[in-house]
């Protein structure tokens, strides 16, 4: 079936989906709660949208479509305390984080959906493995042409969302050195990393999608698992690099990051992208998944070698005019100030190194999530 027509939205709306961890407050493990928390958060309306991932330890709540910051956050706080009261009572602690520290892929449980059902099939034992956890940003694009411009003038500044995300330091119960372990996980699947070097919508569909659609391996921009994608039927581009986030403050700071990024992007002020500046793509990658904030990338025009955390303060700073015409001077500051302080999983860290287990990390994570100011030095 040849790809849809892409559905212009209004330029620069914005929307998150977050995937978040449900953990049992007994031993601090994940718990196969999704079914039981669904059905009871049917019973009362719910501020945005909530929906069962692959395993049945995991849930993805939806913001609607935003202009701005605030509106954005103040939703998600409304999301989170609506999923925190729900958890209360069926004793289901809800956090954030890449990665949760110490569960097992083996024990986990993939959901009843079709899909979820045919990935299994498929994939294996790499579909419980999946049972990672990541914020995915949408920006509304006014054409194909525009959100393929935007998808390839982002990916110099994609190891700033790793690196600002990054929330997966610990895998099966141990320190990876990676400050975001989670990607690794993406990697494994064969449609991963990046899309195409395409410049038009028309020959992305007509040429590229049309080719991956006679191979049969593909049937939807679904099967591609790329770091950022177009969505034509939302009329979006989607990023998908980074980390669930400890708090829904820190992941609206990151898509008020984005929507000002782009409008600054959609003024044309850089050389245009070119297929040469994905030679350092996977290298700049791996250092912000590796280091995280103490990384260094490499200029994709410049071949310049630049301190990440260096790099973000300095674009930070440059998009606050941008910030300022859409009202997300607070977003933007908010991850100057984590810039300086480090990411969470440099928080995590420091949990593990005070309480000594993994168990007190994920109650950390639960109490941060849940907005307690107790966990907002630690």
């Amino acid at each position: 079936m040849p790809l849809e027509a892409f559905t212009a939205s209004r330029p620069l709306t914005f929307g998150v989906e977050l995937e978040l961890q449900l953990v049992s407050l007994s031993d601090f493990d994940l718990t196969a709660a999704a079914p039981d928390l669904l059905h009871l958060l049917k019973r009362k309306p719910f501020p945005g949208n909530v929906t069962p991932e692959i395993t049945e330890s995991m849930i993805e709540i939806n913001s609607s479509v935003h202009t701005s910051h605030g509106p954005l956050l103040a939703q998600l706080r409304e999301i989170r305390d609506t999923l925190v009261a729900a958890g209360d009572l069926l004793n289901v602690g809800i956090a954030g984080g890449g990665t949760h520290p110490f569960q097992h892929w083996s024990e986990q449980k993939i959901s009843s959906k079709p899909r979820y059902e045919y990935l299994s099939q498929l994939y294996g034992y790499l579909a419980k493995q999946f049972t990672v956890f990541g914020q995915h940003v949408h920006i509304g694009c006014a054409n194909g042409d525009d959100a393929l411009y935007l998808l390839h003038a982002l990916n110099r500044y994609l190891p700033h969302f790793i690196a600002l995300s990054a929330s997966s330091p610990f895998v099966q119960g141990h320190d990876s050195g990676f400050d975001s372990a989670r990607l690794n996980s993406v990697f494994a699947f064969p449609m991963s990393g990046r899309a195409p070097f395409v410049h038009t919508w028309q020959e992305f569909t007509e040429v590229y999608f049309a080719k991956m659609e006679r191979t049969n391996i593909i049937k939807s921009m679904k099967d591609f698992y790329w770091d950022l994608r177009p969505k034509p039927e939302f009329g979006t581009i989607e990023l998908r690099v980074c980390d669930t986030p400890l708090t829904v403050e820190r992941a609206a700071a990151i898509a008020g990051y984005l929507q000002a990024l782009c409008r600054y992007l959609l003024t044309r002020p850089e050389e245009a992208p070119a297929e040469d500046d994905y030679l350092v793509y996977n290298y700049n990658r791996f250092q912000a998944c590796r280091f995280g904030l103490d990384g260094a990338i490499t200029h994709p025009k410049t071949y310049e070698s630049i301190p990440l955390r260096d790099d973000i303060l300095a674009t930070l700073e440059k998009m606050m005019p941008h910030a300022e015409a859409l009202g997300s001077v607070d977003a933007l500051q908010h991850l100057a100030e984590a810039s300086r302080e480090g990411s969470d999983a440099s928080r995590l860290r420091r949990v593990f190194e005070r309480e000594g287990s993994v168990e007190g990390m994920v109650n950390a994570a639960i109490q941060h999530f849940r907005g307690d100011r107790r966990m907002r030095d630690r």
